[in-house]
C-alpha cells in the first residue's frame, strides 16, 4: 500500500477519536484539514486502508459501516437509539468461545465478532427509567 497524504491525513484523524466515525463524518473531520476531499476519495482510501489491515471496518447490524483506528481484537456497545458504537472493555473471549461454538456446529469456527445492542450512557441519561 502507498502512503499518500490523504491514506495519512484519514488515519491521523481517525486516530484522534474513539467514537467509530461512518465515512460521511470521517470526511467531515479531515475536510478541515483538506477541504477538497471528496467523499468518494475517503470511502476508497478506507477501503484500502481496511483491507490492508491499517484500520478495523465495523458492520454494525444494518446500519453504515464504521471505522476504528484501534485494529486489536475487542468489543462494541451499538446503540439502538442514536446509532453511536462505543468499546466495550471486556476481554476478548478468544478460543475457548470460538472453541465451544465449532463443537455445537460440529464445524471449524476460525474467529468471531461480538456485538452488544443496547442503549448507550448519554441516551440512558436523557430517558426516565433506563
Amino acid at each position: 500500500m502507498r502512503k499518500t497524504r490523504q491514506r495519512q491525513v484519514i488515519l491521523e484523524e481517525l486516530g484522534k477519536v474513539n467514537t467509530h466515525p461512518t465515512a460521511a463524518e470521517l470526511c467531515t473531520m479531515v475536510r478541515r484539514r483538506m477541504p477538497h476531499i471528496s467523499l468518494g476519495t475517503v470511502y476508497r482510501n478506507l477501503d484500502i486502508l481496511s483491507r490492508s489491515g491499517a484500520i478495523a471496518r465495523i458492520d454494525v447490524g444494518g446500519e453504515e459501516m464504521r471505522f476504528d483506528a484501534a485494529v486489536s481484537r475487542h468489543y462494541h456497545l451499538r446503540c439502538l437509539r442514536c446509532g453511536s458504537v462505543e468499546d466495550v472493555d471486556l476481554p476478548v473471549m478468544g478460543s475457548t468461545l470460538e472453541e465451544a461454538a465449532a463443537k455445537l456446529c460440529q464445524a471449524q469456527v476460525c474467529g468471531h465478532n461480538l456485538e452488544f445492542v443496547g442503549y448507550c450512557r448519554n441516551c440512558c441519561a436523557r430517558e426516565v427509567g433506563f
